[in-house]
């Protein structure tokens, strides 16, 4: 499936993923660049709007399968899976977008942690 396919699919809740995430992608690039503690505020209010808006785009999904199950025969009643798919497509991107920041901020977590030798011994040693 081709992304164009996915947010068709997806519906309307796959845009503001897409600008959350892009958000959150940047940031996390900045952070692997440049790692600052200063950032690490703005990586996790990203990383949670991606996700808050995957999740609205999945609940809505759901709410819009469950709705027009009411105007499906009993016998073919099956087909509302076709609309939870719908929803776990927002989900699957949210989840994408994440795991991609994650990556460039794990790289900016090593580059700190190289920059600072020393400084996680003396933290355990005085806890």
């Amino acid at each position: 499936m081709g992304i164009n396919e996915a947010f068709h699919m997806g519906g309307w809740g796959m845009y503001p993923t897409l600008i959350f995430g892009l958000l959150m992608i940047g940031a996390a690039f900045w952070y692997a660049a440049r790692p600052a503690r200063r950032l690490v505020p703005l990586l996790v209010s990203c990383g949670l709007m991606t996700f808050v808006s995957g999740c609205l785009g999945f609940f809505t999904g759901v709410i819009r399968s469950l709705t027009a199950i009411g105007q499906v025969p009993p016998d073919t009643r099956y087909i509302s899976l076709i609309g939870i798919a719908e929803s776990l497509t927002n989900m699957v991107f949210a989840f994408a977008l994440i795991m991609l920041a994650m990556l460039a901020v794990s790289v900016g977590a090593w580059r700190l942690a190289r920059l600072l030798p020393g400084r996680g011994e003396e933290a355990e040693e005085t806890a």
